[in-house]
């Protein structure tokens, strides 16, 4: 008889959580989440044009520009890549050769980032290697 009592008792403890944790209102499940970016956050997205005949050495070279952008203070998280091979419809565009995606706290960090001299100088040195940059920089709500 107690096993049964402990059991119910259980099963009642479980489920009272699983109720609470989904009454939880969704701008609170969302701040704990693993899966989401902090209200506030920077995104900075730059896609990349590279020249046509530029050779494989050169486009080995030109990725070395990313990884002198991680020495920047208040870059948060530095990723790139190229465009993924995604099934072809009008509203995407996979004309570019690499994408850059780097995260700042807050406007201050990316103000900082985008006139320092570790930037300004990479984008001088790497810059022989393109034809087109695109910037599109979000506040994440």
């Amino acid at each position: 008889m107690e096993r049964r009592n402990f059991l119910k008792s259980a099963a009642a403890a479980g489920l009272t959580g699983t109720l609470l944790a989904s009454c939880t209102p969704l701008d609170n499940r969302e701040s704990t989440s693993s899966n989401t970016i902090a209200k506030g956050t920077i995104l900075h997205s730059v896609y990349f044009w590279l020249k046509e005949d530029i050779s494989q050495e050169e486009e080995q070279d030109f990725l070395h520009f990313f990884e002198e952008l991680r020495e920047v203070p208040g870059v948060q998280t530095l990723q790139y890549g190229k465009p993924a091979p995604t099934n072809p419809r009008p509203v995407v565009d996979n004309s570019f050769q690499y994408n850059l995606l780097v995260t700042f706290q807050n406007l201050e960090d990316i103000n900082t980032y985008e006139t320092h001299p570790t930037h300004t100088a990479a984008a001088e040195k790497y810059s022989k290697y393109w034809t087109k940059v695109e910037v599109k920089d979000t506040t994440i709500l």
